[in-house]
Parts: C-alpha cells; sequence; structure tokens
C-alpha cells in the first residue's frame, strides 16, 4: 500500500441514542471519497473505538467496506497495551479488502525501548498485511525513539511507514532522513503537516481532512509537488481552524464541525463531551470562514 497522500481517520458518527448511526457513516464515507481523499482509516482514535463494543467495531468496518467499494484503500486501526490480545485478534480478523493495519504504541503500561520493539516484532510477524506504526506521546505517555523505528524498518519489511504525531520536528526528520527507500513517513498533526511534507514526509493520516477533503488534499498534493507558495497559504489560512478543533480534544471538534456541515449529529460517548457553546461558536465562525475563501484556495 502506497501511503503517499492524503489519509483521513474517519469518526464513528452516534444516533442520539448513542447507537452507531451508518447513514451518517455512508454520508461521511460518500462525503471524504468525492472530496479527493487517498485512503481511509477505520476504528483510529478519532474513530472513538475504545468505546466500541467488538459487534460495533465488525459492524463499522463491514460498512465502511461495503460503502467505499474499493474506490480508495481502507486501513484499520488495531492497537492497545497487550501484545497478546492484539496479536490473538489480528489471527481472527478478515482482511479482505483492507490494505493495512494502524497500530498505535503501547499506551498507560509504559513500555521500554526494547518492550516497543519486541511488541511490534510479534505484530509484524503475525500479520499477513502491512502495518503502519503510530506515535503518539500525548495519548500514550511514551515516545517511539527515531532509532527503534528504523530498527523495525529495517528488519521487518511488511512495517511499511510511521504516523507521527510526536510533535518533535527533529524526531521526524531524522526518521526520514535514515529510513530505507519503501517506508514511508506520515503526519499525524494536521498543523505540522505542510512543514513534514517539505521536510520529506509523504503526507498524512489527519483528522480535519474528512472536514475540508478538497481542500486539504490539495494542500496536501501541492506540497507533495513542492508548490509550496499554494501549499504555505493553505496551511496558513487553516492554521486557526485546526487549532480550534484540537483545543478541547479529539473527536469533539471535528463532530461539531461534521454536525454543522449537516453530516452527523454532535453525539460523543462517555467519558468524551460535546464542545462547550462559547469553544462551538469560535470553531464554527472558523469553519464558515474557511468554506467561505475555499474556493480561490483550491
Amino acid at each position: 500500500m502506497n501511503l503517499k497522500g492524503l489519509g483521513v481517520a474517519i469518526i464513528t458518527p452516534f444516533k442520539e441514542d448513542f447507537s452507531v448511526d451508518f447513514r451518517a457513516l455512508t454520508k461521511l464515507i460518500n462525503h471524504v471519497i468525492d472530496g479527493g481523499v487517498d485512503y481511509i482509516v477505520s476504528l483510529g482514535t478519532t474513530g472513538e473505538s475504545v468505546v466500541l463494543n467488538d459487534q460495533e467495531k465488525t459492524s463499522v468496518v463491514e460498512h465502511t467496506i461495503n460503502t467505499v467499494e474499493k474506490r480508495v484503500p481502507i486501513c484499520l486501526g488495531i492497537g492497545g497495551n497487550d501484545t497478546m490480545a492484539i496479536v490473538d485478534k489480528i489471527k481472527k480478523t478478515n482482511f479482505s479488502n483492507i490494505s493495512a493495519i494502524l497500530s498505535v504504541s503501547p499506551y498507560y503500561n509504559k513500555p521500554s525501548q526494547e518492550g516497543i520493539f519486541l511488541h511490534y516484532k510479534l505484530i509484524s510477524e503475525s500479520s499477513n498485511v502491512p502495518i503502519i506504526l503510530y506515535n503518539v506521546p500525548g495519548r500514550t505517555s511514551s515516545n517511539i525513539e527515531a532509532s527503534t523505528t528504523l530498527k523495525l524498518a529495517s528488519k521487518f519489511s511488511n512495517i511499511i511507514g510511521i504516523k507521527e504525531a510526536s510533535g518533535d520536528l527533529s524526531q521526524i526528520s531524522q526518521i526520514i532522513k535514515n529510513k530505507p527507500k519503501n517506508f514511508n513517513v506520515v503526519s499525524g498533526d494536521d498543523d505540522l503537516t505542510n512543514q513534514i511534507i517539505k521536510n520529506g514526509g509523504d503526507g498524512v493520516i489527519s483528522v480535519v481532512g474528512q472536514c475540508l477533503p478538497e481542500l486539504f488534499s490539495k494542500m496536501v498534493h501541492e506540497a507533495l509537488n513542492k508548490n509550496f507558495s499554494i501549499s504555505d497559504k493553505i496551511s496558513f489560512e487553516l492554521s486557526n481552524f485546526i487549532q480550534s478543533l484540537f483545543k478541547n480534544g479529539n473527536p469533539s471538534g471535528i463532530k461539531s464541525a461534521l454536525n454543522h456541515l449537516n453530516i452527523c449529529e454532535n453525539i460523543l460517548r462517555l467519558p468524551l463531551t460535546s464542545l462547550k457553546d462559547e469553544d462551538y461558536n469560535k470553531l464554527i465562525s472558523e469553519l464558515i470562514r474557511i468554506k467561505k475563501i475555499s474556493k480561490k484556495l483550491v
């Protein structure tokens, strides 16, 4: 699978009774594909996978596959802090029409770099589909150091890339400079995407891209084509909106934005909550501004 370009980590829409809203999920998937995204990530952090039961996860994945209809590749989020449970999950999963696994680094138990390496080693040896590492220290409380990423990339051919959300541009650049040729480095921070591509990165797995797929795709692809005067302008215009989007966590912001676009209800499952009025109004004000100028930017 080629990770170049714009991938989007899609939300899981809920109805007012907190059940999964499959009609809204269909609407969202068609919205992002029509907007030009290159691939979709299902059951990631943004998809609130940790509050879905096994049956719901299965239903969401099946519905996503059936709606996508092979128009774009699908990555499936399978991660956690119990290595053997992940291995067991991989062995029991039907990967028909799934192009790759996105697997977050273990959280809460704060493993050493050796523990992280051995964790992904077992996952690699258990999987028949490519694996994308996911480094997000702000959520896991541990960092996949550049040396560990490079060691995994060089030893396991089915580990094809990393979603890097450490926010550490020095670390990310070190990976880019020393990685194997076919190993992709994609941004996990929407606001840093343009800069990471400038530094040699391959794209992004995005949250904001599902709200503004056409505009964000334009930015990513112009940056990949080294048309930085265009990508810089789009990145600058999006900066305040992105900051508002993540001010109170994810996916609280993106669900508010998608609700404004009449794609889904603004419903989250506890312990996550919707934005307060002040933050909601600021976010939507920025979204309206971006929508007004987007035709000029695209």
